[in-house]
């Protein structure tokens, strides 16, 4: 089969198409036909090296069509959404034409949405699906601040949260994505700059109910401040970038009776705390079908343009999912 590895740490460039073999599965785990896969920045960190050793074979989701699956929980030719669950990390990933996912980290859809459509929906949508529902136990009424929202994750979460009545603000660092973020249920888009603060204070004098961080640790203390008290925040990407918040003295710079909460999607989602059966991929699938989701892919890549499609990812310029069709 053909598959993209990584030939050493670094930039695109060491992303290269070899023939490997075919995989077998365990008893616990389903062998995937790999029809398209999503690209996510967990890839440009496996590639760099930033998180250390990984699969020669990176990506960590999918979507295509059972070939096998030894527990005969799934028939062969069934379709299938796959995230996570150790793929590109410790296991061998998704770029490639076949895949062997652990059964705990596939998930059964009917849909006659296009591989591609389906593809810019797995791990964008249950990540927000999941941060949204069970970190920040957002309820209909609430007021929801998205930062990053022009990300993949930040417009899934913009569906999910407005669709379920939510107040979302989203935030952005390119005005001319207002329109779009409006268009995805965002009740109001601000730019994400200096006085951030200042404007969501000014619509919420008391706070407000939830923040969906997805800036990282360059921005949490901030949208900590701007939460109500009792409010929640939840931290789910780096966008801003990573690394430690230098002399943070928790007492002194977190707000009293303020909640924090992380999701890291790649190491829990599929574990016993956060089941893929709890995410409701049916429904979701659906919504996009009728188009009460506006989720489609935004920029489409051939399985040969590797290189090109992770080279846009990195400029942050695609304004959405990247897709890559197999």
């Amino acid at each position: 089969m053909r598959a993209i590895v990584i030939k050493r740490h670094g930039g695109p460039e060491v992303l290269a198409i070899e023939d490997r073999p075919e995989p077998a599965p365990q008893a616990d785990q389903v062998l995937i036909q790999v029809k398209a896969f999503g690209l996510n920045h967990a890839e440009i960190y496996f590639r760099s090296g930033i998180w250390g050793d990984v699969a020669e074979i990176t990506g960590i989701e999918c979507v295509g069509l059972v070939k096998a699956d030894p527990s005969g929980r799934l028939a062969a030719g069934q379709k299938v959404v796959a995230i996570v669950g150790g793929l590109g990390r410790t296991l061998s990933g998704s770029y490639a034409e076949y895949t062997v996912v652990p059964a705990s980290n596939v998930a059964a859809v009917e849909t006659t949405l296009p591989w591609e459509g389906l593809a810019a929906i797995p791990e964008c949508y249950a990540t927000a699906w999941i941060c949204l529902f069970v970190n920040l136990e957002l309820v209909r009424g609430q007021s929801l601040l998205i930062r990053g929202a022009n990300s993949a994750l930040g417009q899934a979460a913009i569906n999910l949260a407005a669709h379920a009545g939510s107040q979302v603000i989203a935030t952005t660092r390119k005005l001319q994505r207002t329109h779009a973020l409006a268009g995805l249920g965002a009740r109001r888009v601000l730019l994400e700059a200096a006085g951030l603060s200042d404007q969501v204070s000014e619509l919420y004098p008391q706070g407000i109910d939830a923040v969906l961080d997805l800036i990282g640790n360059t921005a949490i203390l901030e949208s900590l401040m701007m939460l109500r008290r009792g409010g929640r925040a939840c931290l789910a990407g780096f966008l801003g970038g990573g690394g430690p918040i230098a002399n943070l003295e928790p007492v002194f710079q977190i707000p009293s009776a303020r909640h924090l909460s992380v999701f890291a999607s790649a190491l829990v989602t599929g574990n016993h705390e956060f089941p893929l059966a709890e995410i409701p991929f049916q429904d979701i699938v659906d919504r996009v079908a009728d188009g009460t989701y506006g989720a489609k892919p935004a920029k489409v890549f051939d399985f040969n343009d590797i290189q090109d499609a992770h080279r846009l990812m990195e400029s942050s310029g695609a304004n959405g999912k990247i897709v890559v069709r197999v």
